[in-house]
């Protein structure tokens, strides 16, 4: 079984993400979402929160979970006998940044775990969760950024 990781702290979950959810869930057998927790962010929606945004936007994907974790990915993957981890790319950037990142994930976990980039749908790569929780602290319209689940 081909198994994936997308983790992240989806705080909120963005359209984006669910482009690459979406696609990632018809590539793997099994995806999961994992809400990377760390203590030294500061989050706007709560773990439980963040949690009831994603279930409710992959409830039609069948073979995609929602969980949460400590610690680093790789050991998560290992844990969840996975692959695959899965990221997302919406400009340049994010591929220097995150290009590093999947390279020191490759050394430390042995060669055992893949990297998969998918590229974020042109007319969804503006969207991040940042910008989405910047709308919403002015009182703008956040909802055509988000999953419909994804109501504050």
């Amino acid at each position: 079984m081909k198994t994936a990781v997308f983790p992240g702290s989806f705080d909120p979950i963005t359209l984006g993400h669910y482009d690459i959810i979406e696609r990632a869930s018809a590539l793997f057998d099994k995806l999961i979402i994992a809400i990377g927790l760390n203590s030294q962010k500061k989050y706007m929606f709560p773990l439980e929160k963040r949690i009831e945004f994603l279930k409710n936007s992959v409830a039609n994907l069948p073979n995609v979970e929602v969980d949460c974790f400590e610690g680093l990915t790789i050991d998560y993957c290992f844990r969840k006998n996975a692959q695959f981890i899965v990221r997302g790319l919406r400009n340049p950037s994010d591929f220097e940044f995150e290009k590093a990142i999947a390279h020191t994930n490759r050394t430390l976990a042995h060669k055992k775990l893949e990297t998969v980039f998918l590229l974020t749908s042109s007319g969804k790569s503006f969207i991040s969760s940042s910008i989405v929780r910047e709308i919403i602290n002015h009182g703008g319209e956040y909802e055509l950024l988000v999953p419909s689940a994804v109501r504050v």
